[in-house]
């Protein structure tokens, strides 16, 4: 049978051309990425960001960000102020020309700014088009002016002139607030802003930026980020729970056909790199050619370094990369007058040319550290000497993991496997102790469903290195089980489920176990929990039982809301339960609470500051007492539910 058509007529009347800002509320995804609580703070940095590129051409020093009660944004700084006069090219003010017309402001040429973030010219009006309103006023000449936007760019109140100020005052200030009809969410989170606004604190040495949150009664005066000493302090700040090797920040810098290079580095005792890269201020997670040539120059230093040195024998084979970045922590920062990036989130800088240029500016200034400081050279090179040691016994444990045959071995009876081979629709639920996985395996969709019990609590594998975690049967068992490999034989297309779920008990061993294999999934299977593939069961804490009603709740804020919502005489008659652990309910109800995917809760697992999430593991899991005791007494008094 012949398809249907939707449209007989494909002429010039079938083309849509959408106007001014009408294609950024059209598709805004096309511009933020994304319009969930992401890109809502997305905003809130493309404003931020023309404020950082006044600071970056050296006429900004102070930055103010501030939640305002209803939820709406002011950014304020002390830059020249945009510009007021009329645009010849629109006829209208320049303020307003910079905030309707895409692909209108100073990050073209012209000399306006040598380096620049943001989304290059299109911030500004992207951000008046995906919100309510937005007012700015500019301090210039001694005048203050104002304009405002509604309902998505439109004009309410043209440019005038409100008031007098100062001559030596200038800068702009910008209000506005998301349109809720745009995102699935209009609620700021303020640690996420705090996190972002610290960062750019310290890639921008010597700039204030001041947070507040006027939705907290409590803070009136924010809190204020500058760094003097930069990256320096940046690499400082995240090793604070690690013990270091050498007591110096390495700080190198240098600039190159107009490309300005900048690299902080520290070495500590722990077995994992923090190797963190930025372009302009803008987080290449990805990294890229910047951080290409970083990488490989400090393989090349420090195996010539060694071989002149004779630390390396001529019979020993050459250090690798993993090898040379084991314990480091480096911070690398571009500043490029013409970046290319790819990907729509800028996740990667793509320009080949700063490849070698990267290189040459890191190499000049790392082996001139390393003869001026020989004593931090040899420990730096017996710490990757260890480290290759350690790789080479890993090899020969990955490579017996990678041996291992599902059909053959079926993990000694551990694996109940799922039926499906399709990856998109199975998951596998990783579960505490051989009881409840029992209850799991009877209770599950035996179709897409797989089991896993753990015997016991996993090796803790912030304080092992791969090698000796390889050793381990419960990680070897996980490792198989997943199907992607591990080290450089990870292959993420072959992971083996789509969801994997930690189920533990809601009580002290639960979250320790849980915690335990969160820390293996961060170190050793990063790109799964960046993929979205982790996630955390819920099991409820109470059943509520009246009449014929059996209704399960998570926790005790969920429970009081509940019962608030039932009838006085109902509520006086309802049993309230506290539920048993998971070894302890049968199939049936361990599969209408946890595992059901029509009535179950599951909390996905994201790494979206790295930073934070590796200072977090490093100081809950790490070898340095001291960090964890500070964490569970200034913690203690918010424990709920505890189970002792």
């Amino acid at each position: 049978m012949q398809e249907e058509k939707i449209k007989t007529n494909y002429d010039s009347s079938s083309i849509q051309v959408l106007e001014g800002l009408e294609a950024v509320r059209k598709r805004p995804g096309m511009y933020i990425g994304t319009t969930d609580v992401k890109g809502l703070h997305h905003l809130v940095w493309e404003i931020v960001d023309n404020s950082i590129d006044e600071a970056l051409a050296g006429y900004c020093h102070n930055i103010e960000v501030i939640i305002n009660k209803d939820n709406s944004i002011t950014v304020k700084d002390d830059g020249r102020g945009i510009p007021i006069d009329i645009h010849p090219k629109t006829g209208i003010s320049t303020v307003e020309t910079v905030y309707t017309v895409l692909h209108a402001g100073g990050k073209f040429g012209g000399g306006v700014y040598k380096v620049s973030g943001g989304l290059h010219g299109v911030g500004a009006s992207v951000v008046n088009a995906l919100s309510k309103w937005v007012e700015v006023t500019v301090y210039k000449n001694g005048k203050i002016n104002k304009v405002r936007f509604e309902d998505g760019g439109h004009i309410k109140e043209h440019l005038h002139e409100v008031g007098d100020c100062s001559s030596d005052r200038t800068g702009t200030t910008v209000t506005f607030k998301p349109d809720p009809d745009i995102f699935d969410t209009d609620i700021y989170d303020y640690e996420t802003l705090k996190t972002r606004v610290r960062e750019l604190a310290f890639l921008n040495r010597g700039l204030a930026i001041t947070i507040r949150d006027d939705r907290d009664l409590e803070d009136t005066t924010g809190e204020t980020f500058m760094y003097e000493g930069g990256i320096s302090e940046y690499v400082r700040f995240i090793n604070q729970n690690k013990t270091p090797l050498h007591e110096d920040i390495i700080h190198l810098s240098g600039e190159k056909n107009g490309v300005f290079f900048e690299v902080a580095m520290q070495y500590n005792t722990s077995y994992n790199s923090n190797i963190y890269s930025f372009v302009n201020n803008i987080n290449t997670h990805d990294g890229g050619t910047h951080e290409d040539g970083v990488k490989r120059a400090l393989t090349r230093v420090i195996n010539n370094y060694s071989r002149k040195n004779n630390i390396l024998k001529e019979k020993d084979e050459n250090l690798k990369e993993d090898d040379v970045r084991e314990g480091l922590t480096m911070i690398i920062s571009c500043k490029h007058p013409n970046p290319q990036f790819e990907g729509q989130t800028k996740g990667r800088l793509g320009n080949s040319e700063v490849k070698n240029l990267a290189d040459s500016v890191f190499a000049e200034g790392f082996e001139r550290f390393l003869m001026e400081n020989p004593d931090e050279a040899r420990t730096i090179i017996n710490k990757a000497i260890l480290a290759r040691n350690a790789r080479m016994a890993a090899k020969k444990a990955r490579e017996a993991t990678r041996k291992t045959d599902l059909t053959t071995t079926n993990f000694f009876g551990k694996l109940s496997d799922c039926k499906s081979k399709d990856p998109s629709i199975s998951e596998i639920f990783i579960v505490e102790g051989d009881s409840a996985g029992g209850s799991a395996k009877k209770g599950r969709d035996s179709m897409t469903q797989a089991i896993l019990p753990l015997r016991g609590k996993i090796l803790n594998v912030e304080k092992a290195r791969l090698d000796k975690a390889l050793g381990n049967e419960e990680i070897k068992t996980i490792i198989t089980a997943l199907g992607t490999g591990i080290g450089d034989y990870f292959d993420l297309s072959k992971l083996r489920y789509d969801k994997i779920i930690i189920m533990t008990d809601a009580d002290v061993d639960g979250s320790h176990i849980r915690v335990l294999l969160l820390t293996l999934f961060y170190r050793f299977f990063k790109p799964i929990v960046e993929a979205g593939h982790v996630y955390a069961a819920q099991p409820p804490l109470f059943r509520i039982m009246h009449g014929k009603t059996r209704k399960y709740v998570l926790n005790e804020e969920e429970l009081e809301s509940y019962l608030k919502s039932l009838p006085e005489n109902v509520r006086n008659k309802a049993e309230i339960a506290r539920m048993k652990g998971l070894g302890e309910m049968d199939d049936d109800e361990l599969n209408e609470t946890t595992m059901d995917i029509n009535t179950r809760v599951l909390r996905k697992i994201t790494v979206d500051d790295c930073v934070s999430a590796d200072a977090i593991f490093e100081k809950l899991m790490g070898d340095d007492v001291d960090p964890r005791r500070k964490f569970i007494e200034e913690n203690a008094w918010n424990v709920q539910n505890l189970d002792i």
